[in-house]
């Protein structure tokens, strides 16, 4: 029988050189994640041992600030299907159809019939391609009958596709099973234990967690979801998840060989992905909780990169080698970073006023765009989207943070004032050219988001 580790609900704080680990490699690493082209770097946090080795975030994002996690978010809904399995609540072997009794007349392919929790967790539900968009097509209002209403093409457990129903319906699975929400059920069970104070999950129009998208929390948070499986399930000397459940989750169940990218090809367990070193949970855009067990390492960030392979790479270049190397602490100032706010000159006054939307192509349902300035608060932005306002404070030669937001403008070489507006709780950055002589603008998103308008992207309350 193994021992229980007993760990801290917060990390100790520690050095690199301490952990043995040689700080020119993280260096290296935060270097090569600020210069590689489609790779932006928002928060990382690198643990060793279940201590802190080195952690630090790129102004205007913060330790205290939530991330929206994309996918990432399907590594914690399968956690509350562990935790489901362990209290008896479910029986991962059952089959998807006896949890919904009153679709039992209307499923009869037996393929759909066969799709077990299982299969779900390790996406092989059977069919080829993503169901999302089908599902939502069969039954707009039920995306768990839409789902289960599509004939897979294999028999489950053959085949791996990634597929936004599979996690949906087993958060599904557990509000039935435990007879409160996804978050309600979590909260007592894992966020308290852990220590995560700040976790909230975008709801669909039924007012359930989307489970396979849309959690917000901290970078340390994932750092303590990476270290829970690394300690195989125990925290603080309780066990949380049964061994088995983490052995299962976190070793290749379906194989994907025909996926594009190195490690994204090295099989998948329930909800995280094997990687070349270790596994990984991650989403879009450059959220990660990577976890090293042959190294006693777990490595949390968030970002918005658009080559989230060459995230990968920087890790196994700069860091891997310097796990159990010689070094010193000395060189390493995590403290200072930020990402680099407009660039240009100061924005003259006659910048103020309401533009409307030039021709073209444009983020739908932006029309209007205000830039106003007064004594006490400098500039402001104010984004109005199909009836709704987004408003944040403008600075100058630095980020103005408001909030949700963050904005920085400047004055180019051409006579265009350009505003950035990061909405700091998500990966996402608008850009904004405004044009004074015809009060036009044009805006295009930096990276665009997955789901939700502007005046949606932030923490979203809690229970």
């Amino acid at each position: 029988m193994s021992t229980l580790r007993k760990v801290t609900t917060t990390f100790p704080r520690s050095t690199p050189s301490a952990l043995g680990i040689d700080a020119a490699g993280i260096a290296g690493l935060v270097r090569s994640l600020e210069s590689t082209p489609g790779v932006e770097p928002h928060s990382l946090v690198l643990l060793r041992h279940g201590q802190v080795a080195a952690d630090g975030w790129w102004a205007p994002y913060s330790a205290d600030r939530p991330h929206l996690l994309y996918s990432l978010s399907k590594s914690f809904t399968a956690a509350a299907v562990g935790i489901a399995s362990r209290e008896g609540l479910l029986d991962l072997d059952s089959t998807v159809v006896s949890h919904f009794p009153e679709l039992d007349a209307e499923v009869t392919d037996p393929r759909s019939r066969a799709m077990t929790l299982r299969n779900l967790l390790a996406m092989s539900s059977g069919h080829r391609q993503e169901t999302l968009d089908r599902a939502r097509a069969v039954d707009p209002g039920n995306l768990v009958r839409g789902f289960l209403l599509l004939p897979p093409d294999e028999d489950p457990g053959t085949v791996f596709a990634y597929n936004q129903p599979c996690t949906y319906t087993l958060a599904e699975v557990v509000r039935r099973a435990s007879g409160t929400s996804l978050l309600g059920f979590l909260r007592p069970r894992l966020f308290d234990p852990l220590g995560i104070a700040t976790f909230g999950w975008r709801r669909d129009e039924h007012g359930n967690e989307l489970g396979f998208s849309g959690g917000y929390t901290t970078t340390e948070s994932i750092a303590k979801l990476g270290q829970l499986y690394l300690q195989r399930g125990v925290w603080d000397g309780v066990r949380i998840l049964d061994e088995d459940w983490v052995d299962q989750a976190t070793r290749q169940q379906v194989a994907n060989p025909d996926e594009a990218n190195p490690d994204w090809r090295q099989g998948y367990g329930y909800q995280f992905w094997m990687a070349r070193h270790g596994f990984r949970g991650d989403g879009a855009y450059g959220q990660f909780c990577i976890v090293l067990p042959e190294h006693d390492v777990v490595l949390a960030m968030t970002g918005q990169s658009t080559d989230m392979q060459a995230v990968l790479d920087a890790v196994w270049e700069h860091l891997l080698p310097a796990i159990d190397r010689a070094g010193d602490d000395h060189r390493l100032d995590l403290s200072t970073l930020t990402s680099p706010p407009v660039a240009g000159g100061p924005i003259g006054l006659e910048a103020r006023g309401r533009s409307t939307r030039a021709s073209g192509p444009g983020i739908p349902g932006l029309d209007t765009v205000e830039l106003e300035h007064d004594d006490d608060r400098g500039w402001t932005v104010t984004l109005h989207q199909d009836g709704s306002a987004v408003r944040a404070l403008v600075g100058e030669g630095s980020w103005a943070v408001d909030g949700a937001t963050a904005a920085s403008a400047a004055t180019a070489d051409d006579g265009r004032t350009v505003v950035s507006v990061r909405l700091v709780d998500t990966p996402h950055q608008l850009w904004l050219d405004l044009d004074a002589p015809t009060r036009t603008f044009t805006a295009r998103w930096e990276t665009e988001p997955l789901h939700d308008a502007i005046s949606q992207l932030h923490f979203p309350a809690e229970d």
